[in-house]
């Protein structure tokens, strides 16, 4: 866990300043995300457990665990109406021009589907004029997603459209 801290604590001194190194230390602050939860849910304290029963239970989650780092994160913003319909994007740094997407995965049926829903949200993220990265976290707590390496492979490919490149990465936490 302490290791984990001294990463967190990196974040926090580079994420006020766009970058990719502000984008890899978000990345370290989601790969901790199963670490935290754990810490929380056992602390000698009698505070309230972190249930995570749904994705909004994880959306509140990574806020809390990001808001301290990425200092002009926002939550819950309307993307531009693209091919007649809008979006919600979950947590969007103008600074970084990232968009993070958090998932909870429901059911097998989802499991399934999260590659669809996926690439759904890069098609309509790769119009937005101040998205370069979208990460895209996945809580998957029964562990549905049937190949998890093929996803992250497809995701994580690389991207232009007109000219301009658009970076997706992939966290998935059990």
């Amino acid at each position: 866990m302490l290791g984990g801290l001294s990463a967190l604590a990196s974040a926090s001194r580079s994420a006020s300043s766009p970058g990719s190194g502000a984008i890899d230390d978000v990345l370290v602050a989601l790969h901790e995300f199963s670490e935290i939860v754990r810490y929380l849910n056992t602390r000698r304290s009698t505070g309230a457990v972190l249930a995570l029963d749904s994705e909004s239970d994880v959306q509140d989650a990574l806020y809390v665990i990001l808001r301290s780092w990425v200092r002009d994160l926002v939550w819950e913003t309307p993307t531009d109406k693209v091919a007649n319909r809008f979006t919600i994007r979950d947590f969007v740094s103008r600074s970084l021009r990232l968009v993070i997407e958090a998932k909870y995965v429901r059911d097998e049926a989802h499991g399934k589907a999260i590659s669809k829903e996926l690439h759904d949200d890069i098609e309509v993220y790769r119009h937005s004029p101040t998205c370069d990265t979208i990460i895209f976290f996945i809580y998957d707590p029964n562990a549905l997603i049937p190949d998890g390496r093929e996803l992250r492979r497809t995701i994580e490919e690389s991207r232009t459209y007109a000219g301009r490149s658009l970076t997706c990465k992939l966290v998935i936490k059990p």
